[in-house]
């Protein structure tokens, strides 16, 4: 699958999806035992944020999941046909009312791996005619080829952000 245009998806996406190197689908497959793996390996820092006001590696964990739910619900909608115009989330007021502190990081990385299998079945049954079709979420057109994109980027931007930061 080639890169979305930058005409698919609003600006802001770009530093996510200029992440993706190589094929989208192989790299969300990797994603499944490789983002759990290095979570489980630095479950001493579980409950670190690296500065006050950061969010600790759990609430890291839990927003990618939860950010992976709402891109993967756009993109079913999209891919469905749906013309509904979706609503935008603010991650911090869902980082916020999750409670991810009460669990354990095993869990949470159990959470991602078991998310990310059950989307990988939704995006290995797109054809070329559904990663093509858009919608607006959040006011913005979008596409479903740029929101497999973002969800692949987006993981591998905050893992990123946890090595440089938190370790």
């Amino acid at each position: 699958m080639n890169p979305p245009q930058i005409q698919e998806y609003p600006t802001w996406y770009k530093q996510y999806i200029d992440l993706v190197n190589g094929d989208v689908l192989e790299i969300l497959e990797k994603q499944i035992t490789e983002i759990p793996t290095f979570i489980n390996s630095i479950a001493t820092k579980a409950d670190y944020a690296y500065a006050p006001g950061k969010w600790t590696v759990k609430e890291l964990l839990g927003h990618i999941i939860d950010t992976e739910r709402v891109m993967a619900y756009r993109l079913l909608c999209f891919a469905r046909n749906d013309k509904s115009k979706l609503p935008g989330f603010d991650e911090n007021e869902y980082a916020s009312s999750a409670h991810f502190a009460d669990r354990s990081i095993q869990s949470l990385a159990e959470e991602f791996a078991v998310v990310r299998k059950a989307n990988m079945f939704l995006l290995n049954s797109l054809n070329e005619e559904e990663l093509n079709r858009t919608g607006i979420a959040n006011n913005n057109p979008i596409s479903v080829k740029a929101l497999v994109f973002i969800i692949a980027g987006h993981a591998m931007h905050h893992i990123n952000i946890v090595k440089e930061r938190y370790l």
